[in-house]
C-alpha cells in the first residue's frame, strides 16, 4: 500500500454496539440546549481533511454500526487492510473513485460538552466555489497543512477566503506529524511560516494544533509521541472555543420572499428574518417604496407569535394595504440599510471563464435579484503575498475587489456588518451556472457614482460613506527635528489589560513622574476617548476594532510632534495590537501587559462593571465573559497582585528612559 493510500487507511475494529447507540438521546432536553458550533475544514489536496472528520467521528464514538459495515465492506471490495476513514465524507461515487472531495459534505455528531455540525469542503482549486459555501455559516474553520509541504497556495486562499467570510476563529491543524518524525521543530517552522501570512487577515483567534488523524495523535486523545505539545487537542479546543453568533442581532432586515394572498381580505408577507428582531406593533418601512407603516400581527410556523428574531421563518401582516412584492424588505424606520445601485465588493470568480468588464450577470442579493454588471476591477489580491495588483479581469479562484452596478438598487449593509444582507452571488444568464461570490464593502467611492438621494441613516452607514480625495502631506515640522529640541525620542507606550487590572491608574502615574523629570506627554484613556472622539461606538467586535483604529490614529499624531504618549486600552487582540505596534517603527512602540487575576479584578471593580456582569446586567465584559488575548513574548509584562501602582510606574519610568535617551 502506498504512502497516499496510508493516509486515508485505518487498521481499527469495529465499534461497540453502545458506541452506536439508539437515537433516544436526540429528544433530552439538556441534549435538545447544548450550544452548537458549525465548523468547516479547509486545506490543500491530501492534506487529510475527510480522514481527520472521520477520526473526530470514530474517536467520539459518533459512527453507527450500519455505517461501520458500510466501511468494511467497501474497504474489503477494494482489497485493503484497514478501514477508509475518509469515506465516511467522501460520499459521491466520483469521490471515492478519485480519493479527492469534490462536493461539499456535511456530518453531524455530539459529544456531552456540545453539539458540531461538520462542513467538509473540497481542497482541490476547480471545487473552491464548495469551499466558499460551506463556509458561509462557520463559526469556526480548519486549515489543514501537510507537515511535509507546509503552507501551499490553496491553504493560504482558504484562510484568506475564511478571513473575508469573517468566520470568527481558526484552527491551523499541522496533519501528518508522524511523517516528519513527530518533529518539533518542523511545526515551529510552519507556524512561523503561517504567522507571518497571517499578519494581515482578519481573524482574531488563531490556534495551532500538531496531529496525525491517520493515528489520532491530538484529535480526541494527547498524543504520547509529541509530548512536547502543552495545548489543547482538537476536539477539546472544539468543545471549548467561545461560539459567536454571526448574526447581526440589532439590525432588523425582512426581505419579502412571498406574498400570501388566499382571498381579498388576507394579505401576508412571507420570508425570513435574516438579522434582527421584530415584535408585534412596531413601526416599518417598506423598501424600495419608503412607506412606513407597523405590524399587526407575526405568525409562525405553529401560529401567532409576539416577537420573530433573526433565523425564524414567519408571515408578517401590515396595518394597511401596501404595494409590496418579493424581493422588497421590510426594516425598521429608524434604521435603513444602504441603498444603491453601485457599490464595492470583494469578490471570489468561481468560473473557468474569466470575469470580463461590462458583461452582463444576474446578481441574486436576499431575495432579490437583478441584472449586474463589473465597471471596475479595483485591483486583485495575490494570494500568496496579500499584495494588491493591477488587473483588468480575474480568473478561476481569483479574489479582487471589483465595482458592481445594478440594473435597480439593492438594499445592502457592509458584510461585516451583516453577512446576510452584505453578501450576493453572480449568475451567468447565459448558461445559469454560479459564476462568483461577493462580499460587500460600501457604496462606490467613486464621487460620480454618489446621487443625492444616498445619504446615510444610521452611524454605522458612515464608515461606508464616499471617501474624498485626500494626498499625503509631509509634516510641517519632522518628528527628528521636535525631538532633539525636546532632548528625547518620542515613544508610544500601550497598556493592555482587562478592567480592573491597573492601567488607568499606572499611566496615570507614570505621566506623573515622567512630566516631573521635564519629559513631553500626552496620555490618551479609553474612557476619555469613548465620551469624544469615540462616543459613537459600541461594543461588538466592529465597534471595538474601529473604537481602537481611532485611539491608534490619535497616538500617531502626538507621536510625530515628539511625545512621549501613554496609552491605556483594554485592546484585547492580540492581531489589533500587531496591527497598532506596525503603525510605529520597532524602537518606538513598547506594548505593556497590565495582569492581575479574574478573582483580584472582581475584588476591585473600579467602575462596578463586574458587579453588573455578575448579576446578568452586562454583557460581553472583557476578561470575564469576553475573549482576552494576553501580549505575547516581546511585551513587558506588569503584575499589579505583585507591584504597587508607584512601584511599577517607577519600573516603567526607568525602562523607557533608557528607549528615550537621544
Amino acid at each position: 500500500m502506498s504512502t497516499e493510500q496510508s493516509e486515508h487507511s485505518v487498521a481499527a475494529s469495529r465499534p461497540d454496539k453502545d458506541a452506536a447507540g439508539s437515537e433516544s438521546y436526540l429528544t433530552d432536553p439538556a441534549y435538545l440546549n447544548m450550544d452548537l458550533l458549525r465548523f468547516t475544514t479547509a486545506g490543500s489536496v491530501d492534506d487529510g481533511k475527510s480522514t481527520l472528520i472521520g477520526r473526530l467521528l470514530y474517536d467520539s464514538k459518533s459512527i453507527f454500526e450500519d455505517q461501520w459495515e458500510a466501511l468494511e465492506t467497501t474497504a474489503q471490495s477494494r482489497g485493503e487492510e484497514g478501514v477508509n476513514l475518509a469515506l465516511l465524507t467522501d460520499g459521491l461515487r466520483a469521490e471515492r473513485e478519485q480519493g479527492i472531495t469534490i462536493d461539499v459534505a456535511y456530518r453531524y455528531f455530539a459529544t456531552p460538552k456540545r453539539k458540531f455540525i461538520i462542513a467538509d469542503t473540497p481542497g482541490h482549486e476547480q471545487y473552491t466555489r464548495n469551499m466558499v459555501t460551506g463556509a458561509s455559516t462557520a463559526d469556526l474553520a480548519i486549515v489543514l497543512l501537510d507537515a511535509r509541504k507546509g503552507v501551499l497556495t490553496q491553504s493560504r486562499r482558504h484562510a484568506f477566503l475564511s478571513s473575508l467570510l469573517q468566520i470568527p476563529h481558526l484552527v491551523v491543524a499541522v496533519n501528518k506529524m508522524d511523517l516528519v518524525g513527530y518533529s518539533e521543530e518542523r511545526f515551529d517552522e510552519i507556524v512561523e511560516d503561517f504567522k507571518e501570512f497571517s499578519r494581515h487577515l482578519n481573524v482574531n483567534n488563531i490556534t495551532y494544533v500538531p496531529i496525525s488523524a491517520l493515528k489520532g495523535d491530538n484529535i480526541v486523545h494527547g498524543s504520547e509521541a509529541m509530548s512536547w505539545y502543552k495545548g489543547s487537542t482538537l476536539l477539546h479546543h472544539l468543545e471549548h472555543v467561545k461560539v459567536d453568533s454571526r448574526t447581526n442581532p440589532h439590525d432588523f432586515r425582512f426581505p419579502v420572499q412571498y406574498v400570501i394572498r388566499p382571498d381579498q381580505d388576507y394579505r401576508g408577507f412571507a420570508g425570513r428574518v435574516v438579522s434582527g428582531h421584530i415584535s408585534s406593533g412596531e413601526n416599518i418601512t417598506v423598501l424600495p417604496s419608503g412607506e412606513t407603516t407597523h405590524i399587526t400581527s407575526i405568525r409562525g410556523a405553529d401560529g401567532p407569535v409576539d416577537k420573530a428574531e433573526a433565523g425564524e421563518s414567519v408571515v408578517i401582516e401590515l396595518d394597511r394595504e401596501i404595494d409590496i412584492s418579493r424581493g422588497d424588505m421590510l426594516v425598521r424606520s429608524q434604521n435603513i440599510p444602504l441603498n444603491s445601485p453601485r457599490f464595492e465588493a470583494v469578490i471570489s470568480w468561481m468560473n473557468r471563464e474569466e470575469l470580463l468588464l461590462d458583461k452582463s450577470y444576474i446578481i441574486q442579493h436576499t431575495s432579490r435579484t437583478a441584472k449586474a454588471r463589473i465597471t471596475d476591477i479595483r485591483y486583485r489580491l495575490n494570494i500568496d503575498t496579500l499584495h494588491r495588483e493591477d488587473a483588468d479581469r480575474l480568473a478561476l479562484n481569483e479574489i479582487g475587489r471589483v465595482l458592481v452596478e445594478t440594473s435597480t438598487p439593492l438594499f445592502f449593509d457592509a458584510y461585516k456588518l451583516n453577512n446576510a444582507t452584505g453578501s450576493f452571488i453572480l449568475i451567468d444568464p447565459d448558461t445559469n451556472v454560479t459564476v462568483g461570490a461577493g462580499m460587500m464593502q460600501s457604496r462606490s467611492t467613486s464621487a460620480r457614482d454618489v446621487t443625492k438621494e444616498e445619504v446615510p441613516a444610521s452611524r454605522k452607514e458612515v464608515e461606508t460613506r464616499p471617501k474624498a480625495e485626500v494626498f499625503s502631506e509631509p509634516w510641517n515640522i519632522e518628528r527628528k527635528i521636535r525631538e532633539e529640541k525636546n532632548g528625547h525620542k518620542a515613544q508610544v507606550v500601550w497598556l493592555t489589560g482587562p478592567s480592573g487590572a491597573g492601567k488607568t491608574s499606572i499611566s496615570k502615574a507614570l505621566e506623573k513622574k515622567l512630566w516631573d523629570k521635564g519629559f513631553r506627554t500626552v496620555l490618551l484613556d479609553g474612557d476619555q476617548l469613548r465620551h469624544g472622539l469615540n462616543r459613537d461606538l459600541g461594543l461588538s467586535d466592529d465597534d471595538r476594532k474601529e473604537n481602537i483604529r481611532r485611539a491608534a490614529e490619535t497616538a500617531k499624531l502626538f507621536f510625530e510632534h515628539g511625545n512621549i504618549v501613554l496609552c491605556a486600552f483594554i485592546s484585547p487582540f492580540r492581531a489589533g495590537r500587531k496591527w497598532i505596534r506596525e503603525q510605529f517603527p520597532e524602537e518606538s512602540f513598547v506594548e505593556v501587559g497590565v495582569q492581575a487575576s479574574k478573582e483580584e479584578r472582581i475584588r476591585r471593580d473600579p467602575k462596578g462593571l463586574y458587579k453588573k456582569a455578575i448579576k446578568g446586567e452586562l454583557s460581553g465584559l472583557t476578561g470575564f465573559d469576553a475573549d482576552y488575548e494576553e501580549p505575547g513574548k516581546e511585551a513587558w509584562f506588569v503584575d499589579t497582585e505583585q507591584r504597587s501602582v508607584e512601584q511599577a510606574a517607577s519600573d516603567l519610568m526607568e525602562k523607557i528612559i533608557e528607549r528615550i535617551k537621544l
